[in-house]
């Protein structure tokens, strides 16, 4: 986890040539690496979703799984710590921690997960490891502890790292790591941090505090063992260091994760109901009854291809899972291994194990598989809501089809984005987390499913309604030859308050048949579809039929239907008409610094301040009202003023009449959009 451009999947390529999977560390710049295989990734030059990259450490099996930094794609971060025993975060050493490291900080926080830092790229120029190190204490806490320090030479060059729990420093001769001397400048730093770890490992028990105390030092297999202790406990928070490009540290770490980090069974036992609504715990034994969360799902013309954990029990090829959700059952006909892009077909994943399987009917992102005999569903992982909305148009005509299809198999592998379509405004809306997600969505749609398409901005549903009560008439009279069409109608029009439309008669003597009322009715409704100020909607309109006419042999429903459209045009105009806005009410979650700045952004957006309310983690929520049509680039505007620190949700919340600039700019503009629709 961490920031976009940090080096994480950098880091997952040099671990997996230390660990023997790959014979040369892929490039991120050359679009060669195993985890950002697609090609928009290799296009882009960053992760755009979740790879899986298994390897084999001291007999230890390790999945690491490379997540996007960039915040348009925080869903799949959260889905893979949904299945992650523990979270490694990487910070540069140039920089140091920044947002991403705060965010990826707060969720395992959340999901209570061990964590550990790598300090990454100590070997370029302005790279200073102790300057992050001490923001990082700094930001999280006295629980990051130093395990591994970089080894400078000359003129700060990097050349080694010192481990400071064994107390060996190595080297790395081209791709071999060498045991060297530690250099006698680093022995009482050494020295220190290993006695900083050996202070946090006694606060474990009071049997290590007595040793602590009474001065006798820790073996450095009891240091390893509480460590992992400490790790498990979330009390503390290793810190390694080194360069993927040369690949110092990578041995380092990855014994680091092998000794620290927990194994499936050591992590919490999952709590959920079966099917009588009891609480059941799912261990992580081999033993017990199969189950399998699904987390991740990609699609393509050729079909899904599902990423699965197995939290109980082992998955093994041809065996039939219920998916409980959907209520159906689910055979496993071919399952494999997957790193990268490259699958092998298997007979079984373990318990503990990440394995993925291909044409699943209908299992979804976030399904349980489980045994007939129990039923299961554990608990999702939450996706954060769409707050960027655009509407794509097809380059090409007759391309629609081609478009949705496209949408519905990259909402299976996304369920981050939505999309629907506006009959009102006849735009196909896409809702995502920003505009870089929704430009790799229609990349995809191009490079995938041969749809190129345009983003162009959503059209936003006005409302137009009266405020005073008008008396008209309409007259349509028509002469051709044979039967000829005369219809007559005296309508009264007023503001309607308890809905959008109301229609009543009032006709004495028969001037007007009964049987031709509900004509009446039907072309008022109709023409209600086009205002009169810029041809949205009127609404609020109770119309009544007061008096009029007809004719024994030339009147029908048709005449009286048009002379209906002719009185709402005579006449809502005279009715004082206006201009009605779709309003949203927000909630924004911003840090105490950048409170002024986002309520004066509001405030420009013509938006209402309702309420502020502090956060648990020490934040404000600020509940505010807004204009939809001030709000189509906030969620861009937000995250360039908090430094992606802030989100929102909105919704609908009503209409409310514009103010008159506002109204004049709207019916200015739609003259050219009438114009189109005619």
């Amino acid at each position: 986890m961490g920031h976009g451009s940090d080096g994480k999947t950098s880091l997952v390529e040099s671990l997996l040539f230390t660990a023997g999977v790959t014979d040369r560390v892929g490039k991120v710049s050359d679009g060669n690496t195993v985890c950002d295989f697609d090609p928009e990734e290799a296009k882009r030059q960053f992760t755009i979703s979740t790879a899986v990259a298994p390897l084999t450490f001291m007999d230890c099996k390790i999945n690491l799984l490379d997540t996007p930094g960039f915040f348009d794609f925080e869903s799949e971060v959260r889905a893979a710590l949904r299945v992650s025993d523990s979270g490694l975060i990487v910070v540069p050493g140039k920089s140091g921690p920044s947002v991403g490291t705060e965010k990826a900080w707060k969720r395992v926080i959340e999901r209570k997960l061990p964590r550990m830092f790598y300090i990454s790229r100590i070997d370029e120029e302005n790279s200073d490891y102790y300057t992050s190190l001490h923001k990082l204490q700094k930001a999280f806490g006295p629980s990051v502890c130093p395990i591994v320090v970089p080894i400078f030479e000359g003129n700060r060059e990097t050349v080694g790292v010192v481990d400071c729990v064994i107390r060996k420093a190595y080297e790395m001769k081209g791709t071999e790591r060498v045991e060297i001397p530690i250099p006698d400048n680093m022995v009482d730093r050494v020295n220190q941090h290993r006695a900083a770890l050996c202070e946090n490992i006694a606060e474990l028990s009071e049997d290590l505090m007595e040793r602590y105390f009474a001065g006798e030092e820790f073996s450095d297999d009891e240091l390893i063992a509480g460590i992992r202790q400490g790790v498990r406990d979330q009390v503390i928070a290793p810190v390694f260091c080194g360069s993927a490009l040369s690949g110092i540290g990578s041995y380092a770490l990855l014994k680091g994760i092998a000794d620290y980090m927990p194994s499936p069974d050591e992590s919490p036992v999952e709590v959920c109901e079966d099917e009588k609504g009891d609480l059941i715990e799912i261990a992580c034994t081999p033993n017990g009854s199969t189950c399998a969360f699904v987390f991740k799902t990609t699609a393509d013309q050729y079909g899904r291809f599902s990423f699965f954990k197995v939290f109980s029990g082992t998955v093994k090829r041809d065996m039939t899972l219920v998916n409980k959700r959907a209520d159906a059952n689910e055979k496993l006909s071919h399952i494999f291994t997957v790193c990268g892009k490259k699958t092998t077909e298997v007979d079984e994943i373990g318990c503990g194990d990440i394995g993925a399987v291909s044409k699943l009917v209908t299992t979804k992102t976030g399904d349980t598989l489980s045994m007939s005999v129990r039923r299961v569903q554990l608990d999702s992982f939450e996706i954060a809501a769409p707050c960027y909305s655009q509407a794509i148009v097809a380059k090409v005509k007759g391309a629609e089809e081609k478009i949705a299809a496209g949408l519905a198999k990259l909402r299976d592998e996304d369920p981050s984005f939505d999309t629907y379509f506006n009959p009102e405004t006849k735009q196909q809306i896409i809702s995502g987390a920003g505009d870089i997600h929704l430009d790799v969505i229609c990349s995809k749609l191009k490079s995938k499913f041969g749809a190129e398409v345009l983003l162009v901005a959503p059209i936003v549903p006005y409302r137009e309604k009266i405020r005073k009560k008008v008396t008209v008439e309409g007259k349509h009279k028509k002469q051709s030859g044979g039967h000829g069409q005369y219809g007559h109608v005296k309508m009264e029009f007023e503001p309607y308050s308890e809905g959008d439309y109301l229609f009543d008669e009032r006709i004495f003597g028969g001037s007007v048949p009964k049987n031709f009322h509900p004509a009446v009715d039907k072309g008022i409704r109709e023409a209600m579809e086009r205002g009169v100020l810029a041809g949205y909607p009127l609404v609020g309109l109770h119309a009544t039929l007061i008096d009029g006419s007809y004719h024994d042999v030339d009147s029908n429903e048709l005449s009286f239907k048009m002379a209906a459209r002719i009185a709402y045009k005579a006449g809502i105009p005279q009715a004082s008409p206006v201009l009605l806005e779709p309003i949203c009410s927000l909630k924004v979650v911003v840090p105490d610094s950048y409170m002024g700045d986002v309520i004066g952004d509001l405030n420009k957006r013509r938006g209402r301040i309702m309420g502020m309310d502090p956060t648990d983690d020490g934040g404000q929520q600020i509940m505010a009202e807004a204009p939809m049509s001030e709000l189509s680039d906030y969620a861009i505007t937000l995250r360039s003023m908090t430094q992606g620190r802030g989100s929102f949700t909105s919704q609908f919340e009503r209409y409310d009449e514009a103010p008159a600039p506002v109204q004049e700019k709207i019916i200015a503009e739609s003259k050219d959009r009438l114009v189109d629709d005619e």
